[in-house]
C-alpha cells in the first residue's frame, strides 16, 4: 500500500511536468505566438519571416506527438489510480499556464521575443527585440512606414 501511495505521489509530480512541458508549449503557441505572427504579417507581410510559422508549426507537432505518446502510455497501461493522480497533476499545472498565457503578460510576450527575434529580416527592429526595448520599436516601426504596433499594453 505503502508503494502505491508513493507511485501515486510521484505520478501527481509526473502530470504536472507533463503539462508544463508539453502543454504549456502548445498552449504558447496557440495564445501567444500564433497571434503575434498574425499580427506582425498583418502590419507589414515581411515584418517576420516565414520561418517563425514554420519553427511553430514544428514545434506543435513535436509537443502533440511526445506529449500524446507519454499521455498514451500512461493512460493505456497504468491503472486506474496512476492515471487520476497523473490528471491532478496536468490539470493543475495546466490552470496554472492557461490563465497566465496570453501576449499582455510581459513573460509571456518576453519568451515570445526571446524565441522569435531572430526571424525579423530588420536588423534594428530584430535588436530592439533582442534587448527588450520596447519603447523604441514604435519609433522604429513609424520610420518603417508601419501604421500600428505588435507589442501589447502589458498588465
Amino acid at each position: 500500500m505503502e508503494m502505491k501511495i508513493m507511485l501515486s505521489g510521484a505520478l501527481v509530480l509526473g502530470g504536472f511536468l507533463w503539462s508544463y512541458l508539453f502543454l504549456r508549449q502548445f498552449l504558447f503557441n496557440l495564445l501567444v505566438a500564433n497571434p503575434l505572427i498574425k499580427k506582425m504579417n498583418s502590419l507589414q507581410p515581411e515584418l517576420i519571416g516565414v520561418g517563425a510559422k514554420r519553427y511553430t508549426m514544428i514545434s506543435n507537432l513535436v509537443s502533440i506527438l511526445v506529449g500524446g505518446a507519454i499521455a498514451f502510455a500512461v493512460l493505456y497501461f497504468c491503472p486506474l489510480y496512476i492515471k487520476i493522480s497523473f490528471a491532478v497533476g496536468a490539470v493543475a499545472a495546466f490552470l496554472f499556464i492557461f490563465f497566465r498565457t496570453k501576449p499582455e503578460n510581459r513573460e509571456s510576450f518576453e519568451l515570445f521575443t526571446n524565441a522569435y527575434y531572430r526571424f525579423v529580416p530588420d536588423d534594428e527592429l530584430r535588436t530592439l527585440l533582442y534587448k527588450k526595448e520596447y519603447k523604441k520599436i514604435k519609433a522604429r516601426l513609424r520610420e518603417m512606414d508601419i501604421q500600428g504596433n505588435f507589442v501589447p499594453e502589458f498588465k
